[in-house]
């Protein structure tokens, strides 16, 4: 025997769409780096960019580089 296959109705299936449990967002996802958080290679990223745009802000009398295509 292999799994158990659970049927379900149209009607029922719609009904549920409206339910409040459908509505409420879970209490605890699971934690999945680049899918229900960032990945924490983006989060380096993010703090390197944030870095530099401060660094940049404090540098007001300097020209933004061009840069080559």
């Amino acid at each position: 025997l292999a799994g158990t296959r659970i049927i379900c109705d149209r009607k029922f299936l719609l009904e549920c769409k409206n339910s409040p449990a459908a509505r409420t967002p879970p209490c605890c996802p699971p934690q999945t780096p680049g899918v229900t958080s960032l990945a924490q290679s983006s989060l380096v990223k993010l703090e390197e960019l944030k870095e530099r745009n401060e660094s940049e802000e404090a540098m007001p009398g300097e020209q933004p580089r061009a840069t080559a295509p």
